[in-house]
């Protein structure tokens, strides 16, 4: 990448929370993870909270899982370090 390139990192708790309120399992966070990398997102951003009201410890999982396909491409895991947010980067 060179210094004028501007690196998108596609924040995916939106598409979590619209999942999370229809009970249907869909949108698939990852599913959208996939998408943005295909379209050329250089990375993926989640920010898991205690109450899981967006991103779930399951879905840390499954895109720590899926980013390992996109190598070189960022994974950002944002939060309050004190309410377990270690574990999940760990």
């Amino acid at each position: 990448m060179n210094k004028h390139t501007t690196a998108l990192s596609v924040n995916l708790n939106k598409v979590a929370l619209v999942r999370n309120t229809r009970h249907l399992g869909i949108p698939s966070v990852t599913r959208a993870a996939t998408l943005c990398l295909q379209a050329g997102a250089n990375g993926i951003t989640v920010h898991p909270r205690p109450d899981e009201r967006h991103i779930r410890a399951g879905d840390v999982k499954e895109l720590a899982e899926l980013m390992k396909a996109w190598p070189g491409r960022e994974f950002n895991i944002e939060g309050n370090p004190f309410q377990n947010l270690m574990r999940f980067v760990r």
